[in-house]
């Protein structure tokens, strides 16, 4: 069956129009511009294994957070103060909203003022990438703020005006134009290559590298893949700083098996979101593979999901989700629908966008526990699903199981059904 559901995307660039086309003349990223344009380029330095002591001083005595941070914010507010965002996001009402979990409420209603509608389908995870509709070749230079690829001789580099190197598809950070936070931005792996929104292992190690590099436990990344919330079809993973823990980060957690190269996985507890939560690994790659391989068997099985990046990219949260479904059969209630929320990796993790007035002024806990129980899988199905998750990462894997009444990092918080806690054993 084919579900289609009218939706109302956030414009991210300020040339997400139907007529951005090549040849425009616009200074974009589309060959018809971008011979011999330059960019700053950041160099990061490859990070074997993600660990207090990797993260701490450079060899000048500095952190490398200092310089990572300064450029994107520094660039980021460059581009605030030229007018190229649609709304100023720091004049948003922000609060924390009271309760066991800390969400945090945001009245952001700029998001959804000005939107182009759109047909877009929410029964397919992969889809081919399309040069006809929007895609991140179509911005402008000017919302670029660098260029961020791995340093050659092994550590950090930065080059204020740096040739584009096409032939070599550089990954760039872009503005988001509709910022969620302070210094939202995009990342775009491997830009030229116009590849779908669909993650592989060598774009979510550049993820994790940018996390780890920056070394700020405040910056998190996020994904969203297509029917879950992803409104353009071209690989990016957004993120943008918020100086509070994501309600998501402090739900217990309970240890489902340690595979071989230090990845421990676990299932997120007492929170209104099933999902899997991976941490360690001897090496970054570790981890990024691991986790690149469940989110893989997720879009080859066609279920949609989210992911958050946190810890300094030390943490990752995969978050299989169904509201897009749901609200595509008719299934979700008419008055989580008139808030207008799409709850995709940001509210799921906790920091709730509310798009009207009244929804910030009425906002709880309980309001916000309402929503995201919606977005979640059933019991049934999350073990469904995690059942070939585990298979495509089962390769030598030993798997020690905690007793029932034990979880990690476990606080008080309201109660819900969560799923099974039976550890699987993997073969």
């Amino acid at each position: 069956m084919m579900l289609k559901i009218k939706r109302v995307p956030t414009v991210v660039s300020n040339y997400q129009k139907e007529e951005a086309a090549g040849g425009c003349g616009r200074n974009c990223l589309k060959s018809c511009c971008i011979q011999g344009a330059k960019l700053p380029l950041y160099a990061f330095k490859k990070i074997n294994k993600v660990t207090e002591k990797d993260l701490d001083l450079h060899e000048s005595g500095e952190p490398p957070v200092a310089f990572l941070e300064s450029l994107i914010l520094g660039e980021w507010e460059d581009r605030m103060q030229r007018g190229l965002f649609r709304y100023d996001v720091t004049a948003c009402e922000t609060k924390v909203i009271p309760g066991e979990y800390g969400f945090v409420a945001q009245l952001n209603e700029g998001r959804h003022l000005k939107k182009r509608p759109t047909e877009f389908r929410v029964d397919k995870v992969l889809q081919p990438f399309d040069e006809t509709k929007f895609n991140f070749t179509k911005v402008g230079q000017e919302e670029v703020l660098f260029q961020f690829e791995a340093s050659d001789d092994g550590e950090v580099q930065f080059f204020p005006n740096a040739p584009i190197d096409v032939d070599n598809s550089p990954s760039f950070v872009a503005i988001n134009v509709s910022p969620i936070e302070y210094g939202h931005v995009l990342l775009i792996p491997r830009i030229f290559e116009c590849l779908p929104q669909r993650i592989d292992r060598e774009s979510f190690l550049v993820a994790l590298h940018m996390a780890a590099e920056a070394n700020n436990p405040y910056f998190r990344l996020g994904y969203n893949s297509l029917g879950a919330f992803a409104t353009i079809n071209h690989l990016h993973f957004q993120a943008y700083y918020l100086a509070l823990p994501f309600p998501i980060e402090k739900a217990p957690t309970k240890k489902i098996a340690s595979l071989n190269g230090g990845v421990k996985i676990s299932e997120l507890l007492k929170y209104p979101v099933r999902g899997l939560v991976f941490e360690g690994g001897d090496t970054l790659e570790d981890l990024s593979n691991i986790v690149s391989d469940a989110c893989i068997s997720l879009q080859n099985n066609n279920v949609p999901y989210n992911v958050l990046i946190s810890d300094c990219g030390r943490q990752v949260f995969l978050l299989p989700q169904c509201y897009a479904e749901k609200q595509a059969l008719g299934e979700v209630n008419a008055e989580l629908l008139d808030t207008q929320v799409n709850p995709a990796v940001w509210e799921i993790s906790g920091h709730m966008v509310l798009k009207r007035q009244k929804d910030y002024d009425e906002a709880s806990e309980a309001n916000a526990w309402k929503l995201l129980a919606e977005v979640s899988l059933s019991a049934e199905r999350f073990q469904e699903v995690n059942a070939f998750v585990f298979e495509a990462i089962a390769l030598d894997v030993n798997v020690h199981c905690l007793p029932e009444d034990v979880a990690v990092n476990s606080n008080t918080h309201p109660s819900v059904v969560a799923g099974s806690l039976e550890c699987v054993v993997l073969q």
